[in-house]
């Protein structure tokens, strides 16, 4: 080893769901929107958008997109964060708030991304077991501990938590950041962005890449209070002020103004999910009530693997697990009407 390799900081990275790229391809593997943005983002990119604009710098504080979430959730706008991504936002929170010498806390079985962050920023960690459902003991986050994150609805396993579960861990973390990943939770029940006005130590993490259709433009934001925004937007300035670019600022504004397509979107994807799982349980198959726009599914007679091959084998890609607690479990992406029929093709034949 060369010298100065020794200085390497090296971690075991975060692995993204697979990007195939085949014609005809069924991708169900990384519950992105089956369908379009608002169609105002269309005529604002395709139309409105002056691309002598980008030979300038885009605005730092993000404004307009700040002015339009903040507009839409009944918050003032030094209660909202954005980022690139609500990954970004993520890491951008735990870089400033998890920063005691006590380990956060986090589910056994959550978004991996969470043991990443903490090994790159070397932040001591606990992860309590969910139970055999799959649900969070709130009794596990009553001890000391550095910081509180809860993806809910929950990924990989799709179980939304009750806003009471969730103010009950709130209660008993005062003196800590709590964080609450809500990438899913408009296909689940309420937000905790409700309890924003309660908890001064509550940030709520959202993202424009599911419900909003717009995985492609990395649009992320935070909620919580002034104090809470103005730590992450400190940390922000000091290594990039220039974080969001111009295009996906005008984007990100169309999208939150359409509201009405927004809530249609939902509509379509939760029908289909009903759907889906009327028929999924009729071939074999039982998963956790879901709260978001994917199925955590488990077969009683074909190990998880083996169906994960044999539809990858045939264009349909879905997500497998391979650790201990999820390797029996299959993740699939709630796609369009065509796109979950051709699904159900496949397995009634491999199932026979």
């Amino acid at each position: 080893m060369k010298l100065w390799e020794k200085n390497i900081r090296r971690v075991v990275p975060y692995v993204p769901g697979e990007q195939p790229n085949k014609p005809d391809m069924i991708k169900l593997n990384t519950n992105e929107n089956p369908y379009p943005p608002a169609p105002g983002v269309r005529k604002a990119l395709q139309q409105d958008f002056n691309t002598d604009k980008l030979r300038l710098y885009p605005d730092p504080t993000v404004k307009k997109l700040v002015e339009e979430l903040a507009t839409f959730y009944s918050l003032k706008e030094d209660q909202v964060f954005v980022g690139v991504g609500s990954d970004d936002v993520l890491a951008m929170a735990f870089l400033t708030f998890f920063n005691a010498d006590k380990p956060i806390l986090f589910p056994d079985i959550t978004y991996s991304f969470y043991p990443v962050w903490c090994e790159l920023f070397q932040i001591p960690f606990e992860t309590p077991l969910l139970d055999q459902g799959f649900r969070i003991t709130k009794e596990d986050y009553y001890k000391e501990n550095g910081g509180v994150i809860i993806a809910n609805p929950n990924a990989p396993t799709s179980i939304y938590e009750e806003l009471s579960g969730i103010e009950d861990i709130l209660i008993h973390n005062q003196d800590v950041v709590v964080i609450i990943d809500e990438a899913y939770i408009d296909y689940a029940g309420k937000s905790a962005v409700e309890l924003i006005a309660k908890y001064d130590n509550l940030l709520v993490v959202q993202t424009f890449s599911k419900s909003r259709s717009m995985a492609g433009m990395r649009i992320g934001y935070a909620m919580g209070h002034p104090d809470l925004i103005k730590a992450l937007n400190d940390v922000k300035y000091s290594f990039n002020s220039y974080t969001m670019n111009a295009v996906s600022i005008v984007a990100g504004v169309e999208s939150v103004k359409d509201v009405v397509y927004f809530k249609e979107g939902i509509e379509k994807t939760l029908t289909t999910r009903k759907r889906t799982e009327r028929t999924l349980k009729e071939m074999g198959f039982s998963f956790p009530p879901s709260g978001s726009n994917f199925l955590f599914v488990t077969h009683e007679k074909i190990p998880a693997k083996e169906l994960f091959e044999a539809l990858r084998e045939n264009n349909i890609y879905v997500r497998y697990f391979s650790a201990p607690r999820t390797n029996n479990y299959l993740r699939i992406t709630i796609g369009t009407d065509l796109e979950m029929n051709q699904l159900f093709e496949f397995l009634k034949k491999y199932i026979r």
